[in-house]
């Protein structure tokens, strides 16, 4: 067997492989909402250098440091925020705007988090995230689910999000609490209920009874 035909019978070899890994980077993209982290990566038996390799070929797209995707342009910002934190709560302004209380879509996206996470997720130009840093427990109360551009993203109830409005209204633009606080008042199905559950769990039950609980 001559030494050329070797060659070729490596490079075909090197070739299949090449092209199985990249099948099993799309899958793998497909399953996890079209971004992965490295580590994910690694699972695939890649190495740092591989994926630089796949980097530099065009398959697959840097996002930011740790994280990788494929046709990352086209995404839209819900899609890439559902695949970044799916661990994460929409909040704020940005639940407000999902529940059509707000009609501008903000320029960040607010996203409540454990405060165990690390700060450097959120290092990233595109799209912007302002982290709400939260005890756990607290992470978790009043959490719902709602589709959010291809997938799915947490978000809280209303009732709990009118009570974090308030809590927090010095971070809020004036004319937007009181938009938020009407839409609220509008909605047929809002629970006054667990509204007042959640103003007590919250701590803010003597600002809903000043600020709305005359309109209740």
């Amino acid at each position: 067997m001559s030494e050329e035909h070797i060659d070729r019978q490596n490079h075909l070899t090197r070739q299949k492989r090449r092209e199985k890994q990249a099948d099993e980077i799309r899958r793998l993209m497909e399953e996890n909402g079209g971004i992965v982290k490295a580590s994910q990566l690694y699972t695939l038996g890649m190495d740092y250098r591989r994926i630089q390799t796949f980097v530099d070929c065009g398959l697959i797209e840097r996002v930011k440091k740790g994280y990788y995707s494929i046709n990352y342009q086209k995404k839209s910002e819900e899609d890439i925020i559902a695949a970044m934190f799916p661990d994460g709560v929409l909040s704020m302004e940005s639940a407000l705007y999902c529940y059509r209380y707000l009609k501008n879509k903000p320029f960040k996206w607010s996203i409540a988090i454990d405060k165990n996470t690390s700060k450097s997720r959120f290092l990233m130009d595109y799209p912007l995230v302002q982290p709400y840093y939260t005890e756990p427990e607290v992470l978790k109360l009043g959490v719902d689910k709602i589709p959010f551009g291809n997938s799915q993203m947490h978000i809280y109830s209303k009732e709990r999000l009118i009570c974090d409005v308030l809590k927090y209204e010095n971070r809020m633009e004036r004319e937007d609490l009181q938009k938020a606080l009407r839409a609220f008042l509008s909605d047929k199905e809002k629970d006054i209920a667990k509204l007042l559950v959640f103003a007590k769990e919250r701590r803010v039950l003597s600002k809903i009874r000043n600020q709305i609980g005359v309109w209740l």
